[in-house]
């Protein structure tokens, strides 16, 4: 049996940490293109000044347009060529670090994210989007960044809704990788073709990863609702720590290595909904990880012991909760249709998938969700 694990390089993570940025860069060479919105980057100049000074090394601001498109992936790649940069860093949230992750093509890519609102700043993938903001393509490279590099300081600043979305889409890890367990399902490792097979055949995850989305989960159990008090107050404590690991490092290498399944698939489905727009990733992972759990038919203490976390933190719970007040049968079929496409997630769940149980687990979801937030427990 095939396996694999995927991970970065290095990753490193502490309070101040963005000091240490040109030390990294001086293991590629003198020269970095620094992609980031340029507020983020106003926001750490004096961090940047400080740490390109006591390393000798030059930050080329790229100015970064805001979306990852091809026509700015290839005109970042020029830029980088022209000015003769060593390495590419990626800073700030998701567009940022993919645009990054698309100039370098898995070479010499170091990512600093701002925000702990999502898992990708590990994984060897991105997303591209057109010009307008729509979706393009997904993409993915030979290896995952050669450095992660987490200030937790700025992220303690950073407003705490991204750190709570952050739990939203590390909630999925643990479940996600389980029920992958289950079925044997390949993982998109990015690995060559079979040398006997002469096709590409993925990888089963392996137990490094299940181990570390369980540690995920136990942690956003322990320390969720502390760390999110910490962030409110913009300080660094044990809890905003542990949370900021399992977010980005423990919940990247457990959905990547780990596998996807239904709760991402579900939150695929849930996006042509236009009134979820204005919700995160990780606020639609986390009602989708609750209709994953109706469809394995989960035990109602592992309903409510998910249940009680996300109140705790305010992820939602139902579909009010992610702008979705009445979905009518035209728009749940629609959902259910996205949802159960071929090249999708859902399929990796241990049993057959049909249009007409993810519609009931939908609606079955968002009923235990709506009555457990009123009334703290179970009723039909």
């Amino acid at each position: 049996m095939r396996k694999a694990f995927i991970s970065p390089s290095k990753y490193v993570q502490g309070e101040n940490e963005l000091l240490n940025l040109g030390y990294f860069v001086t293991s590629f060479g003198k020269k970095a293109l620094l992609i980031g919105n340029q507020s983020d980057i106003d926001r750490v100049r004096d961090q940047l000044d400080y740490t390109a000074e006591k390393y000798q090394c030059t930050f080329i601001v790229a100015g970064f347009n805001g979306e990852c498109s091809r026509n700015e992936v290839e005109r970042l790649k020029k830029l980088a060529i022209t000015e003769h940069c060593d390495c590419t860093i990626g800073l700030g949230g998701g567009k940022a670090i993919d645009t990054a992750k698309c100039v370098a093509e898995g070479n010499a890519v170091i990512i600093v994210p701002t925000i702990a609102a999502t898992d990708a700043p590990t994984s060897h993938s991105a997303v591209l989007y057109t010009e307008e903001g729509a979706f393009d393509d997904y993409a993915y490279f030979k290896q995952s960044p050669s450095v992660v590099l987490i200030d937790t300081q700025i992220i303690a600043n950073a407003p705490v809704r991204f750190l709570v979305a952050g739990m939203g889409g590390a909630l999925s890890t643990y479940f996600e990788a389980r029920a992958n367990q289950q079925s044997y399902a390949n993982i998109n490792a990015g690995l060559p073709c079979g040398v006997r097979e002469g096709k590409c055949n993925g990888a089963k995850p392996t137990l490094a990863a299940y181990a570390l989305a369980t540690l995920c989960y136990q942690t956003l159990l322990k320390d969720g609702k502390k760390a999110k008090v910490a962030c409110i107050n913009k300080t660094v404590t044990p809890a905003l720590e542990n949370v900021i690991e399992a977010n980005i490092l423990l919940s990247g290498l457990g959905f990547e290595s780990g596998g996807l399944a239904g709760a991402h698939a579900i939150h695929d489905g849930l996006t042509i909904l236009e009134q979820t727009h204005h919700y995160y990733h990780g606020e639609k992972v986390a009602f989708g990880t609750l209709v994953q759990l109706v469809l394995e038919n989960a035990s109602e203490p592992e309903l409510k012991e998910v249940l009680d976390f996300c109140l705790s933190v305010n992820l939602p719970v139902c579909l009010e909760d992610i702008g979705v007040k009445t979905i009518t049968e035209e728009q749940l079929n629609a959902v259910a249709e996205k949802v159960i496409i071929p090249e999708e997630s859902i399929h990796s769940m241990p049993f057959p998938i049909t249009l007409e149980n993810i519609k009931a687990a939908i609606l079955t979801a968002d009923s235990l969700g709506k009555n457990y937030k009123m009334l703290g427990k179970f009723t039909q």
